[in-house]
């Protein structure tokens, strides 16, 4: 006669993780209707709850430091870019700047495609090319520095596999879109909203990818 093995249980930690998970998808669709229907106050309670629920959820996976330092930087640059005043701008892209930074160390310096460095530096001049004329003259420098930080980032974030590529892909997506805003381009409609739902994808998917890397649960690789 054989005995049945029950079947484990989940733990408090598995448990405080997906409740973690949970609350920031529903911030993230909180915001994103927020947006949708035009509610300012609703996006200005949803987005500071963002970064900070996603680190918290990366913190009880045994994510590295580094990577729970890129997610607030992030959560800083969300706050400082809800205020309409070009040095709010300048200190919010210096924050996002911060936090690449945190991301390149983290990726380390695993095996990258040279096709795709090539596909991204010529994204980069084309774009900021592009963008040039229509920048105000005291944001074109910082916004070109900026642009090659965050287009480093995206390109190294594909060592750690599709999903961290992707999101690499789409948080540059992302601020493309604000900086097409800054410089007077057409915009789709409702604006905000794409370039949240492409900002959220990013920084989640950059947080899978490195915990699926190996950063987190038993690895603490700061």
């Amino acid at each position: 006669m054989t005995t049945r093995t029950a079947a484990p249980r989940p733990t408090a930690t598995g448990a405080v993780s997906r409740a973690l998970l949970a609350a920031f998808v529903l911030a993230a669709a909180a915001d994103l209707i927020a947006l949708l229907a035009g509610a300012e106050t609703g996006h200005r309670i949803a987005k500071p709850l963002l970064m900070p629920l996603l680190a918290a959820y990366a913190g009880s996976r045994g994510a590295p430091k580094l990577l729970i330092a890129a997610l607030l930087c992030g959560w800083g640059g969300d706050v400082l870019l809800l205020f309409d005043a070009e040095a709010a701008f300048l200190a919010g892209m210096g924050s996002f700047a911060a936090g690449h930074v945190c991301y390149l160390v983290l990726f380390g310096r695993g095996r990258t495609s040279p096709p795709l460095a090539a596909l991204y530096a010529a994204a980069l001049v084309a774009t900021v090319a592009l963008l040039w004329p229509g920048l105000p003259a005291d944001l074109r420098v910082p916004v070109a520095g900026y642009s090659l930080l965050l287009t480093a980032m995206a390109y190294r974030a594909s060592a750690l596999g599709v999903a961290a590529g992707l999101g690499g892909a789409l948080f540059l997506l992302s601020d493309t879109l604000i900086a097409t805003g800054v410089a007077d381009w057409p915009q789709p409609p409702v604006p905000d909203f794409w370039i949240m739902l492409t900002y959220l994808a990013a920084q989640y998917l950059l947080t899978a990818g490195a915990l699926r890397a190996g950063y987190g649960e038993g690895r603490t690789t700061d």
